[in-house]
């Protein structure tokens, strides 16, 4: 991907009894019994992350989505650089980030995006923080078509080199922006159908 915008290596080292649990009880597991107290651990790393790429790129914020929200992390980050209006969807966490934010979210798993949940809806830009690389590999490719004809762009974070979206998909690929290990990946939709 081209547009490598900056790099920062303070140090960032994966929570261990998250991993963990993720691996005892699976993502889905975990969620259901940490959902409505989870707070992503990683928080002052996405924040400073999602600085750097809402200034890089200049996305547009006046209609956001939170993607599987968690406790708010993203919205509350997206608050503070000028975004007033954003949707949220979590399945597990809508207690935690009703509590954090002040505002409800909706259950939506990547399956319901994926079976169209989101049609009829527009956003100019869908967040998604350390959630899309847990998405089932054989799922990602119709989340992220049916993410393409909602909003014109999309922000992805996440710790690991994954999820990569393809083109073919409904995403052109605009840059990269790393801190502090926290990966921000910039698209913009190129669905015929989506909003440009």
């Amino acid at each position: 991907m081209s547009g490598v915008a900056a790099v920062h290596s303070l140090g960032l080292s994966d929570r261990p009894s998250i991993r963990a649990e993720y691996q005892a009880r699976g993502v889905r597991g975990f969620y259901r019994g940490s959902g409505a107290d989870y707070r992503n651990p990683h928080e002052p790393q996405l924040r400073r992350c999602i600085r750097a790429a809402v200034e890089t790129w200049r996305p547009d914020l006046s209609h956001v989505l939170d993607l599987a929200a968690g406790s708010g992390e993203a919205t509350l980050a997206l608050r503070e650089l000028g975004a007033n209006r954003i949707d949220a969807t979590d399945p597990y966490t809508v207690d935690a980030y009703a509590e954090r934010t002040g505002t409800p979210a909706e259950r939506l798993r990547f399956e319901d995006v994926a079976g169209g949940a989101l049609a009829g809806r527009i956003y100019t830009l869908i967040v998604c923080s350390f959630a899309l690389h847990l998405c089932e590999p054989s799922r990602l490719p119709a989340v992220a078509q049916q993410m393409s004809l909602v909003a014109g762009e999309l922000l992805i974070l996440t710790p690991h080199k994954r999820p990569l979206i393809k083109a073919a998909w409904g995403w052109n690929p605009v840059g990269e922006v790393v801190v502090e290990r926290v990966r921000a990946r910039f698209y913009r939709s190129n669905a015929s159908g989506g909003v440009k």
